[in-house]
């Protein structure tokens, strides 16, 4: 069924709108200068142990990690699989052309889209099969139960058989004018796939396609459509029943699952931020637009810290593992944070470019990637 021009209008002046924020904000002359690094004696031990080198990522890279494997992606269509523990290379692909979403997997097959709105899915690095997509992706697609499951910018979800690519079924849902046109939220949880649609949470059959409960993480706030954006932002983060994700400059919230038809919200808090949260069973962190990183206990939301010491550093989506919770920022550092109490504990440069995806573990091995396309493995010890 053919969507509405305005609806496509829409999603196109949304990015046109955070791309815009983004150049202004890069131009103002009176932008905040990043805070300057203090000097710091480290608390805790930790190094490199390898790096690889892809092209640059000058797109929304989500690292995927399967089966002790890390899953990463170039701007020019590079796909390549390496072993956490080692950094060696166990397989290489080529999507053929330059990417815009990527990297799902399922530990054998990988999925992106290029700026072409071409769906690609390779096994083992060789191309399996293609499809065209009816609109922008920016978030990765997510590869499981052997199928191939897809949220556009227009926020519709498609899912494909993995084998051969056959569409099996599209979920569309009423939602605002206007949608952001960077990575959503899709994930899996036991036998329910999760998506984000607005600032609203879908369990969906993925089987059949079928709704199986929706709750809003916040409500619509503003005058006008723009000051109306508040989509959820991806990746999700997922403990055990619970799911707790960024709704766009407005809140930060977490969904309890009970069950495949039951979901309740356990808790929700304005904030700002376009990044996405990280956290654990005990904490939900994040960074809002200045940069001012937040901890919210994940039981109830109560705010347990705040750190202010790395403001307009430009920092990631946070990863927590262990007693840490670790940002990239815009200058390629590293900064490892007490989980407990925020206090820095350790830091650690990469390449000097900005760290562009959430960085991921797998083990005891944290992965960081660059915008120059460096790939940065990091472990304690």
């Amino acid at each position: 069924m053919r969507r509405p021009p305005f609806r496509i209008n829409a999603w196109l002046l949304a990015a046109a709108f955070v791309a815009t924020l983004t150049t202004l904000a890069g131009c103002a002359s009176d932008k905040p200068k990043p805070t300057p690094l203090e000097t710091l004696t480290a608390q805790i031990a930790g190094r490199q142990v390898w790096s690889a080198k892809l092209d640059s990522v000058q797109f929304p890279l989500g690292v995927a990690v399967r089966d002790g494997n890390f899953f990463v992606a170039g701007t020019d269509g590079t796909v390549v699989a390496l072993e956490a523990q080692s950094g060696r290379e166990l397989w290489r692909g080529q999507a053929g052309g330059r990417l815009s979403a990527g990297v799902g997997s399922d530990g054998r097959r990988a999925a992106v889209v290029t700026v072409d709105n071409q769906l690609v899915v390779m096994d083992q690095g060789t191309k399996l099969w293609s499809t065209r997509l009816a609109s922008r992706t920016t978030t990765a697609p997510l590869v499981a139960g052997e199928r191939v499951f897809v949220l556009g910018v227009d926020r519709v979800v498609h899912a494909f058989d993995a084998l051969d690519g056959r569409r099996l079924w599209t979920v569309q849902r009423p939602g605002e004018a206007l949608t952001l046109a960077q990575p959503g939220v899709l994930a899996a949880h036991k036998n329910t796939l999760v998506a984000g649609i607005g600032a609203v949470m879908l369990g969906i059959d993925p089987t059949t396609g079928s709704v199986r409960w929706e709750l809003a993480v916040t409500s619509p706030r503003g005058t006008n459509e723009v000051e109306r954006l508040n989509d959820l932002v991806g990746p999700v983060l997922r403990v055990g029943n619970q799911l707790c994700a960024r709704a766009f400059q407005t809140a930060v919230g977490c969904v309890t699952v009970a069950g495949p038809d039951r979901a309740s919200l356990r808790w929700s808090r304005t904030a700002g931020g376009q990044q996405a949260v990280g956290g654990d069973a005990d904490f939900v962190f994040g960074a809002d637009a200045t940069d001012r990183i937040s901890a919210w206990k994940s039981g109830g939301g109560e705010l347990a810290w705040t750190n202010e010491r790395l403001l307009y550093r430009g920092l990631s989506a946070p990863l927590s593992a262990g007693k840490t919770v670790m940002f990239g920022d815009s200058e390629g550092q590293v900064h490892f944070l007490g989980r407990e109490d925020g206090k820095t504990l350790l830091r650690l440069p990469t390449d000097g470019s900005p760290v562009v995806a959430q960085p991921v573990l797998s083990g005891t091995t944290m992965l960081v990637v660059t915008r120059n396309g460096g790939l940065f493995a990091f472990r304690p010890e």
